[in-house]
This record gives C-alpha cells, structure tokens and sequence, in this order.
C-alpha cells in the first residue's frame, strides 16, 4: 500500500489549512451509547469530560479568531458534558453557528429531557446520528431499542420545527455504513431516507450526510478481529479521489480534545496525532495562528478521500 503521504507527494500536493471557519470540540468520551463503530470508543464508563476551565478558555479564543463561522460539538454525547449550556449560549451570543452531534437517545436519560427544548431556544443546529431508517440495521450497530428512541427523538424534534420548512431550525442526519464498505451515494441515500422516514413515521429532516468509516479505533478492531483490515485499507486506497482532497474538512477545521490538545481533524484527536506544532489552547493567542499550516497525515486518511470523498458534513464530491 501507498502511504497516503507519498500518495499526496505524487501529485504535489502539501496539504495546508487554507482557511478556519469551524472549530469542532469533543466535550468529553462520556455517552449514554456505546456503538460498534465509534472511532472515540465513548461509552457510559468513560470519565473524560471537558472542564470549565478549558471551556472558558475557549471562548476567550473564539472571542480573538475574528472569521470563525461554526463551533460543532461532539463527544461522546456532547450534552453529557456539565458545562454544555454555557459553551453553546456563549458561541451564539457571538453569533457562530452551534452544531451539536446528537445522538437523539440522549433526549431520554434523567436529567436531559430539556435538551431539545434549549436546542430550539438557541437555534443550535442538530445533526443526528441514524445509520439506517430500518430498526434491525440500527439496533444491530447501535444496541437494542436504539432505533425506536431515535425515531422518538426525531419526533420530538420535528414537533418543535426542526427540520421542518420555513422555521430555520436545521436538523441533518448521519449515514454511515454498517460494515467493511463505502457509502453509497449521498443524494440517493438521501431521498431513499426522506421516503421511508416520511412514509412510515411521518418524519422530515433537512439532509443527509454519508460518512465513511474510519479505520481507528473500535472499528478498527472489528475489522481485526473479522480479518478484513487488509481487504478494508485496499479498499480506500483502490477509490482514491483526487478530486476529494481539496475539499477534506481539514482544510478548514481544527478539532480540539477534552484535555485543551489542538488536532487537525477528529480522527487524529483519537489517534493522538497533534497538529505539528504540538501547541495546547493555553500557549496560542487565536486560533488562526494554525492558517497556512501543514496537515499531520497518516493512512486513515484514505478513509476522506476514497469514493465520493467524506467529512463530517458529508460527502465531498
């Protein structure tokens, strides 16, 4: 296998972060889930959460980077994280987009029945995880009864105006695949899912985005243990889309970790690879201190640029 490095360098390409419109901040691996193919391997035992500190120190840098556009929450179920309120109300009140990766379960623990309620109160824009609009494909990779608390939570957010025409409540949805394969193509899975969801639950949202699987973490071990590492890589590398890689989300992006560490993408966060410069949100004065500068690269990183290409907006191409 070409390493994705070389594979780059073959074309002249030295991938740059050209501009930063989107800070996306995991909050913590705490989850009321604990899905197979989570690359952050979250999960209710998990004990890393984002402090206060680190949060406010955050929004003191939101407040230096003129230009930023997004914040995106993930986690772990970013609403799990005490501090969740404070750093979504402060973010609008600069009048950055707030996304939250909800896992739309969430919604139904004790002590989170608010949170749609506070979503639709700050126009936080929601992007729901839904593999699948089938219960046995959800369940499967989710954990039972996921699915119908899903649909659950979609209805609760349809009911307040989320996803629904005219209202400017945003809400998209999460497809990835349930195994060792790419996605197929996001316009189809698209309409496939308005479909079904309207059809037989009465269920609207905004868009769908498909996202590749990444070769880290849990998935990576489900790929080890099926033998299907080597057949998963050859995969990715054999659908390289040059095409794709002008439009990969680092490019844009920084991600910051629960501890404050700065990454160039969500995917290195979990695997450890810091931006080059190995500086922490404590040792920069703005955050476009990192404009201009070089990507850290590794294999996963076919998994962004194979097929129709991927990011955490969806397809890229």
């Amino acid at each position: 296998m070409i390493a994705f490095a070389k594979k780059l360098a073959e074309h002249n390409i030295d991938l740059k972060r050209s501009s930063l419109d989107t800070l996306q901040i995991n909050l913590g691996k705490l989850c009321n889930q604990a899905c197979h193919h989570c690359h952050v391997e979250a999960g209710p035992l998990r004990k890393e959460i984002m402090s206060e500190t680190t949060i406010d120190r955050l929004i003191w840098l939101m407040q230096q980077t003129p230009g930023l556009k997004t914040i995106d929450l993930t986690g772990g179920a970013p609403e799990m994280n005490p501090h969740f309120k404070k750093l979504v109300k402060a973010a609008r009140a600069l009048n950055l987009e707030v996304i939250d990766r909800c896992n739309l379960t969430i919604f139904f623990e004790n002590g989170f029945d608010d949170i749609p309620l506070f979503l639709k109160e700050n126009k936080v824009h929601v992007v729901a995880s839904l593999p699948c609009y089938t219960k046995d494909n959800v369940d499967k990779q989710r954990g039972r009864g996921v699915f119908d608390k899903s649909i659950e939570g979609l209805k609760q957010l349809n009911d307040l105006g989320f996803g629904i025409e005219g209202t400017g409540l945003k809400l998209d949805l999460v497809y990835n695949p349930g195994g060792a394969f790419l996605p197929g193509n996001q316009q189809k899975l698209e309409s496939d899912y308005r479909r079904e969801l309207k059809q037989y639950c009465n269920l609207e949202f905004n868009h769908l985005f498909t996202i590749t699987n990444m070769p880290i973490k849990r998935f990576l071990d489900d790929l080890n243990r099926q033998g299907k590492l080597t057949e998963y890589m050859t995969l990715l590398v054999d659908n390289f889309n040059l095409s794709a890689v002008d439009s990969v989300m680092c490019k844009s992006l920084l991600s910051i970790g629960w501890d404050g560490e700065i990454y160039d993408c969500d995917f290195n966060q979990m695997l450890e690879m810091k931006v080059k410069s190995g500086q922490t949100i404590w040792e920069i004065d703005s955050l476009h201190e990192f404009k201009n500068a070089s990507i850290a690269l590794a294999d996963h990183c076919y998994g962004c640029t194979a097929g129709a290409g991927s990011s955490c907006g969806g397809a890229l191409t």
